[in-house]
Parts: structure tokens; sequence; C-alpha cells
């Protein structure tokens, strides 16, 4: 374009298109798909998607759903950044996790780390992780000035914590150059443990690091307020950050107590939460953490300076799978490129094997690795708050934030985090929250790829060193694969028993075209289970050889409705005949369920069904037999 030419007029080209346009074009879809004859609002309402908390999703956002303005990146309320500059100078903090009890190995893998991209360190200390005494012998040869050090110590925190000093003071390195967090955290100790005998120890213990933190190393936060036990207990996003709040302010009125102002309190705290694969969440979720704890800092008297929340993000322990562990590499990417976006300070990927026990070197390298893409190749911290001024994030967050407030209060309405803990307040309200969520991974409404969806029965399993038992005795920790696990643990011990898997007869009725979609459904559904799949295109007389030939106990049958209306019946007869224990049949059976069920059929399974209603009532069938 010439210095002459006109301006593009863009847009400005087209005639003005209104919402009303937009749903009347779904209207439309919605009629031909057959799913609803909805018009206006209610067609775009059909298309919406509930999420937790009471969060409904909608199709459409445009400018008149912006929330107020969330402000400016590094001024309250923070939602855009903590810091003016964001990440966009240095990118964010990359931190490793090492769980290895061996301080020889964690001092390989550490400098291994240091040398290829990583910049901080988390290491677990004490109880499950190196001995406070081989601190020295883990972190010997690592420049304690550059690197930060962030320690996950449990019960034994002041140990950990004197101890890390101490090396600071022997290495040469000035407290006042040392960064890092010591990770004193006895109300997420409380929430591991239940253990609560020795809060009120634990408490002063951490509020004396705080002081001298304050005093003499003022790049070091002597607390962590760790959302991840309520994350990993099943809690939503709008739980896990009203958990924080609750434990973020019972540690500033501790703080204060003690007689630290309440900027340095502030300044003493470190938030970790779980980033999940769900990128939008995880980043309203992040932007919402700051508003909250900025909302917080205000009315406690703090200064616009000291309100930031310096956040650390994990990848989330609940969304890894055992099974095909490779897919967790996607997982991890995708929840590490939510955290970066999301504005967090420090972000760890854990390696994709860590479900499975100690990662290996290659896992290792891979999640590091992860992190340097999205930094150096992606250039995604080169932009100051990417998500911003999105409709939908901008909005998603400030829904975020308010059910997360509306969750604080309840938590302070029942006395504090300790009470709603001891109470088990807390407990209950996140075991009724997985378990909603446990009912939409078990009808595969939320599904899990590898293995509630695709699984790959005759991928070898992967083998890892077993990693130190975690802490117990307080909130459970759950995984999103743990019943579907339990069903392939079965398929596994009759694999290992007797030789072979468990296996259903997937009886093709019809041309390829009446059969191939719900033959495709019902492998994918069997398989879940650990239920080796056999097909064979069969009719009423041939299927009783082709059954007793599969060396299956149990069938299902799979055609188009219309196949079904001419042959199911004889089909599922014969198949009783041949000794099949049950007969499944693949899709809903509408109006002609009783003649199926009188012909055979046992049971229908269908999108929706609940799956591992439906396999674990197959695995009981076939270890009968």
């Amino acid at each position: 374009m010439t210095a002459e030419s006109p301006e593009l007029p863009l847009a400005a080209a087209f005639p003005d298109a209104d919402r009303a346009q937009w749903q009347r074009l779904v209207e439309g879809v919605l009629r031909k798909s057959g799913v609803t004859d909805a018009a206006g609002a209610a067609a775009e309402d059909a298309l919406a998607t509930d999420l937790q908390d009471g969060i409904r999703i909608r199709p459409l956002y445009t400018a008149e759903d912006a929330p107020a303005a969330p402000g400016h990146p590094g001024f309250p309320p923070f939602v855009r950044a903590g810091r003016p500059e964001g990440t966009a100078v240095a990118g964010w903090d990359v931190r490793q996790r090492h769980a290895d009890t061996d301080p020889r190995r964690t001092n390989e893998a550490v400098l291994a780390d240091l040398e290829n991209g990583v910049t901080s360190l988390w290491l677990t200390v004490g109880d499950g992780g190196v001995p406070v005494a081989g601190l020295a012998e883990a972190l010997q040869g690592v420049y304690l000035d550059l690197a930060t050090v962030a320690l996950d110590p449990g019960a034994g925190f002041t140990a950990a914590a004197e101890e890390l000093l101490r090396l600071y003071a022997s290495s040469g390195v000035p407290l006042s150059e040392a960064s890092g967090n010591l990770g004193a955290d006895p109300l997420g100790l409380l929430a591991r443990t239940g253990d609560d005998g020795a809060l009120g120890a634990q408490l002063a213990a951490a509020v004396r690091l705080a002081q001298r933190c304050t005093a003499d190393a003022p790049g070091l936060r002597a607390l962590a307020v760790d959302a991840l036990p309520y994350h990993e207990a099943g809690g939503s996003s709008a739980e896990e950050l009203g958990a924080s709040l609750a434990g973020g302010v019972a540690y500033l009125r501790e703080l204060t107590g003690a007689g630290l102002g309440v900027d340095d309190a502030c300044r003493q705290l470190e938030f970790r939460y779980a980033a999940t694969a769900d990128q939008f969440l995880t980043i309203a979720k992040l932007r919402a953490a700051r508003r909250l704890w900025a909302r917080v800092a205000e009315v406690c008297g703090a200064s616009p300076e000291a309100s930031a929340q310096r956040q650390h993000a994990v990848t989330s322990t609940v969304m890894m799978t055992r099974r095909d562990p490779w897919v967790n590499m996607l997982r991890t990417t995708v929840a590490g490129m939510s955290a970066g976006v999301g504005g967090a300070d420090a972000v760890t990927v854990l390696p994709f094997d860590a479900a499975l026990g100690l990662p290996d070197a290659f896992a290792r390298r891979i999640a590091r690795n992860t992190q340097s893409v999205l930094l150096e190749e992606s250039h995604l911290s080169r932009v100051i708050d990417p998500a911003g001024g999105s409709w939908y994030v901008e909005q998603l967050t400030d829904e975020l934030a308010r059910a997360a407030w509306a969750f604080f209060q309840e938590i302070e309405g029942a006395g504090g985090q300790a009470a709603a803990l001891r109470s088990g307040m807390l407990g209950e309200r996140l075991a009724a929250t997985w378990a909603r969520r446990s009912q939409d991974l078990a009808h595969r409404r939320e599904p899990i790829t590898g293995v509630s969806e695709f699984p790959h029965l005759a991928e070898p399993p992967v083998h890892r060193e077993p990693a130190p038992a975690p802490s117990g005795g307080g909130l459970p920790r759950v995984r999103r694969d743990d019943a579907y696990e339990a069903l392939r643990a079965r398929s596994d011990a009759r694999l290992e028993a007797t030789g072979a898997r468990p296996k259903i007869f997937l009886a093709a009725l019809g041309p390829v075209a009446a059969h191939t979609g719900r033959l495709t459904f019902a492998a994918n559904l069997f398989q879940a289970g650990g239920i080796e799949t056999v097909p064979e295109t069969v009719d009423a007389e041939s299927v009783g050889e082709a059954f007793a030939r599969s060396g299956a106990r149990i069938a299902c049958l799979c055609a188009s409705d219309a196949v079904y209306g001419e042959q199911a019946a004889a089909v599922a007869a014969a198949l009783k005949s041949a000794g099949a224990l049950r007969v499944h049949l693949a899709g809903k059976p509408g109006e002609r369920r009783e003649e199926f069920v009188g012909a055979g059929v046992d049971a229908f399974v269908f999108a929706g069904c609940d799956a591992v209603e439906v396999l674990s009532s197959a695995l009981d069938v076939t270890e009968v037999a």
C-alpha cells in the first residue's frame, strides 16, 4: 500500500451483524441436525456448556459481556499481571521438582536441569524426599546465588530451613541475595495428614522463620500457601481458590499477630496452584487468584506494592494417567502453556511418568524442554497477559472469582481454614464435588484419552522405580483415571493368571456401512475396561460357530437400527444358544426393548451410559466364567 493509497476499510465494507442474526443461523443448524427446534436465546442456550461451580460457558461472547475493566499489569487488582512487565523481561521461573531420597542421584538430576534451562529447584526434603542431612550433597555444585531454591519439607520445615540457611552461609552467599521459599505450610500439612496435634507449635515456628526472612533475607519467603491438597482431593477451581484464600488469611493473622507489618506478612507468602489441560479455566483461575488476593490484602491494609500475589503453578497430578502415559506430555504442555499465559511467576511441568514412580532422565528432559519451547520458540512470555481483552476469558475470570469468594466466605463462616479441616466441612465439600465429577468420568462425559477413550491394550506397560509414599491421613488424593485403572488392573490380573485377557465377541451385522460406527464405539468402550474385542461380521446362521471360535464368553451386537430390526433378535438368541453368558447391544433400544430382551439381550451400551458400571459387570461375568 503506497502513501497515496486510501486506508483499507476492512470490516467497514460489510453490513453490521448482530446477535439475533447469529442466533437465527444457529436455529437453522440445530433444526437440520435434529437437536432441537429452539429459537432465539433458547437456541443459543442449547450450545452452552455447564462447568463446575455453577459456571455456564456460552457459545458466543461479545463486548456486551465484558465485565468491569481488569486494570493494568502490575497494579491492583493485578488481574493482568503481578508486575508491570509481567514475565516479558526474563520469562517465568522454570521450576523443576525433585523427590528422590538419594542425595547423589538428586544432585545429578539437579545439575542436569540447571545446565539445560531450569532456573529454580523445588526439592522435597525430609519424609518422602532428600534427608535434611543430605541437602548439602544434593545441592553440591549449585550456585546458590543464582538458582532459586524452593523447599517442600513437610513437618520438618524448621530443620530443612536451618540447613538451607547454613548452606547459604557456608557457600559465602549473603542472605540478602538468597531467593526462594522455605516451604513452611502448617495448614497444608493438616490438610495432607489430618493431624493437628502440633499445629500451634508449627504455626509459631513458621512465624519465626518469616520474621527471620523479613529481617535478613528479603528474597526468601518462609511460607507456602499450597492449594494442591484441595485440588488433589477432587476440588473444583473455585474451591481450590477459596481454600487458598482462607489459608492465606490464616497466615496473615498469625504473622501480623506476632508483630510483622501487613506488607511484610504479605511478602512472606507464595501461593501454589494446579494447572490443568483445561487451558481457559487455568488461565482464568490464576488471573482470578491475583484479583482475590489483592482484595484480601487491600482490606487488611496492605500497600498496592505488597498486594501482588506470588504464584507457583504446577501441572495437575489429577489429570495424569498411568496407562498410555505418553499422552501426559500433551496434557502437561497445555497446562504449562496455560500457567504461563495466566501469569504464574514460577511454573513446574511434572514429567509425563510422574504417576508411575520416580521420573527417569528422559522424562525430566521432556518436562524442562516443554517450558523451553513455550518460552524460547513460542515466545509466550513476550506478551503481558496474552488472554487479556478476550471477552470469554474476562467473563470466566469474573465468574470464577465470584464463586471462589463465596466459598472463601463459607470457610471463614465455619471458623477459618483449620476449623473447616477439623470439622470435616472442607473435606465433605470436596468429596461431594469429586463424586459429581466421577459420574461425568464414568459416563465418559469427561473423556480421558488413552484410558476411557482410545485405549491401547497391546501397549507394553511403562515401569518406573517406586516413588516415596506421600504423606497421608488427611484429604484423599484422587486421579481422573482411578475407576478405569481399577478395571484395567482386574484385566491385568486375569492376563497374568491365565495368559489371556477377558474377551468380548463383537457381532457385526449387515453391511460395513451399517455396523462400522457402533462396532468402533463398542470396541473403544470395552477396551477401556481391559476387555479384548474380537469382531466378526456374522448373521444368525454363522454367529454360533464364530462365537465359539473367538474364545469369548460374552458378546455385543453392532449394527444400525434398521438392521437390528431385521436380525438382532435372531442373532441374540443364537448367541445364547451358543453359550454366551451375556449379550449386549450397542445403541439405545427405543421401543423394541422388550423384544430384544425377550430374545436374549441382557444390556444396552450407548453414548452416555455408565461405562464403569457396564465394564465392571462384564468383568464380573467373565471372571465367573
